[in-house]
């Protein structure tokens, strides 16, 4: 079977901007009970211009899915009319000694299959504060019919006020020795690469920091009242494999605030997944670097929290972006186009 990746939001310190975006768009959030009352829409789902933020996509059968904060999950047979489905619906009450005050609900999943299931990513987080945590959980399939439910397997790695990191974003890429590698992170030191064990069931090593807006680290930039507070503004990257290359997507600035919003994607590329990932001037992205790939036009505004596969052929980026008129975030889904071995879109 193909193995596609990624679901999955914003960072800690957008704080009361995301707010509106994660809320349910339809069915049970992830993390929500299953014996809680359905919450009930408040929009129509759009099947050929979907609301979602963070999307994600995986294949299986004749049918992808999209997933996106929340978590939304939606299902198509051509990739052009999606149907919303009934989200998957945990309770973890546990998260709660890292999440204080935590009420349900997760973002930025990320999807992969791998040793004959599929395994998902997502993160409870707090906003403004970097007390997270990445969660694992696993099934056989992504049918939404099927009765099976998916394994809450625990976290794979959590960040508190002592970490300069932020475990959040996570995204998962296999490489070609088999070796799993998740790379996350949203504001503070900026984006994380960390070894994953065989089955994915934790961390076999320590994150080091791959991507950042800055050249130097500053230690201010971990505490989110300091002057500097939102500065590093970086998260949502994401890991894509093509030709012999190693690309590192990454969303700079501010999302979650309409049509003010101000995301925009960046990338690097290298030829080991632990990089370093320089961008097309030969800029290192742990020290600032990054070359510019999809930003707005004039419909959307900040594209960013993309993702990137291969699918018959054809490689796609799928990201979120906000209507100029309302500021609604909407699916972007575009081929991607490669000059001299780098990757440019057209919004």
């Amino acid at each position: 079977m193909d193995s596609f990746k990624k679901m999955v939001l914003s960072p800690a310190l957008q704080l009361i901007f995301c707010c509106a975006a994660l809320l349910p768009v339809g069915g049970r959030a992830l993390g929500q009970d299953s014996g809680s009352q359905q919450p009930r829409p408040r929009f129509v789902f759009d099947g050929e211009n979907p609301r979602v933020h963070d999307p994600v996509m995986a294949k299986e059968g004749d049918t992808w899915y999209i997933f996106g904060s929340g978590v939304q999950e939606m299902s198509s047979k051509d990739m052009k009319t999606w149907q919303l489905e009934q989200a998957p619906a945990i309770n973890f009450e546990w998260v709660k000694k890292y999440v204080p005050g935590y009420r349900g609900g997760a973002w930025a999943p990320d999807i992969i299959w791998h040793q004959g299931k599929w395994h998902m990513f997502c993160s409870p987080s707090a906003f403004g504060i970097n007390t997270s945590v990445i969660l694992h959980l696993t099934r056989s399939t992504l049918d939404p019919s099927s009765p099976e439910e998916w394994k809450d397997c625990g976290e794979i790695i959590h960040s508190t006020t002592d970490d300069d990191w932020n475990a959040i974003d996570a995204n998962v890429i296999v490489d070609k020795k088999g070796t799993p590698w998740m790379d996350f992170g949203s504001f503070w030191d900026g984006i994380q690469l960390v070894k994953l064990k065989k089955d994915m069931s934790g961390v076999d090593g320590e994150p080091r920091t791959i991507a950042r807006r800055y050249g130097t680290k500053r230690t201010d930039l971990v505490n989110p009242t300091s002057k500097y507070a939102g500065t590093n503004a970086i998260e949502g990257p994401f890991i894509y494999k093509h030709g012999r290359w190693y690309y590192l997507f990454v969303s700079w600035d501010y999302c979650c605030r309409g049509d003010l919003s101000s995301y925009k994607v960046v990338v690097g590329r290298s030829r080991k997944v632990e990089g370093p990932y320089l961008d097309k001037d030969g800029v290192d992205m742990a020290k600032g670097g990054g070359t510019l790939v999809a930003f707005n036009n004039a419909l959307y505004n900040a594209s960013g929290h993309n993702s990137a596969y291969t699918i018959d052929g054809k490689d796609w980026y799928l990201s979120h972006a906000y209507e100029r008129e309302g500021g609604v975030s909407r699916l972007i889904l575009r081929e991607i186009k490669w000059v001299r071995g780098w990757p440019t879109i057209d919004l």
